[in-house]
């Protein structure tokens, strides 16, 4: 590709709409601006451009993007939104057995104690461990953006930072991602409705509290379900 000079506001307009993006660089995203507004990338045709051209451009480049993350890189194209990502809230103190017979969920989150993040672009992991009795928020694990230079490898990098948890709760994540976080024993459960992490977190815990559904007694050792009854629950959810 030819080299385009940017305006330092487009380019941080891009990076940002790049960052929304599930398993998109800037490069990949500059493939498709190509097409749908042409180079350089200006505010007056970025303000033009739809979330339909978007999807479509570059012989549909970012049709397998869901149409959040597309609205989302969409809005930061055209400047709106906040460019700051909202502190992770502090960790509570937490003590090895402290919750006795519970789990290790991540939440892909993006800001806060929000569950709204998709795997491949989220900026941080919240760890909490869940019990049928108790929760807590024990850790946040921020993403290194510079991990990993291809696909696999960030995939990788990303799983390898929740290594010790159970469930990952994301608002969506891509097949050879599941297959990365599925190869480390995590199990992976879309929650596209997003929302507060900890909300997500205590309806777990009332689940846990009431019935615990095979899959789930599985993850924690005590049901002989195989695997193939979960991964069929994880794919509907």
């Amino acid at each position: 590709m030819t080299q385009t000079t940017l305006s330092d506001e487009i380019a941080l307009r891009i990076g940002l709409a790049a960052r929304a993006l599930p398993d998109t660089d800037i490069a990949r995203l500059l493939r498709v601006l190509a097409d749908a507004v042409g180079l350089p990338p200006t505010a007056a045709n970025l303000d033009k451009l739809t979330v339909k051209e978007l999807k479509q451009a570059a012989d549909g480049e970012l049709a397998d993007i869901d149409s959040t993350s597309l609205k989302e890189a969409l809005a930061r194209l055209k400047g709106q939104g906040s460019t700051d990502i909202e502190p992770a809230p502090e960790p509570e103190s937490y003590s090895d057995d402290e919750l006795p017979n519970s789990i290790r969920v991540a939440c892909a989150s993006n800001g806060g104690e929000l569950l709204d993040g998709h795997f491949g672009s989220c900026q941080r992991f919240l760890v909490y461990q869940v019990s049928a009795d108790s929760y807590k928020l024990i850790d946040c694990r921020d993403i290194d953006p510079t991990a990993g230079e291809l696909q696999d490898d960030k995939n990788s990098y990303r799983a390898s930072l929740i290594a010790d948890c159970q469930v990952l709760y994301v608002a969506s994540i891509g097949g050879p991602a599941a297959a990365k976080v599925v190869k480390r024993d995590i199990h992976p459960i879309k929650r596209p409705q997003m929302g507060n992490a900890r909300e997500h977190i205590a309806e777990l815990s009332r689940t846990l509290a009431a019935k615990t559904p095979p899959w789930l007694a599985k993850i924690m050792g005590t049901a002989t379900e195989d695997r193939v009854h979960f991964e069929r629950s994880a794919e509907e959810a």
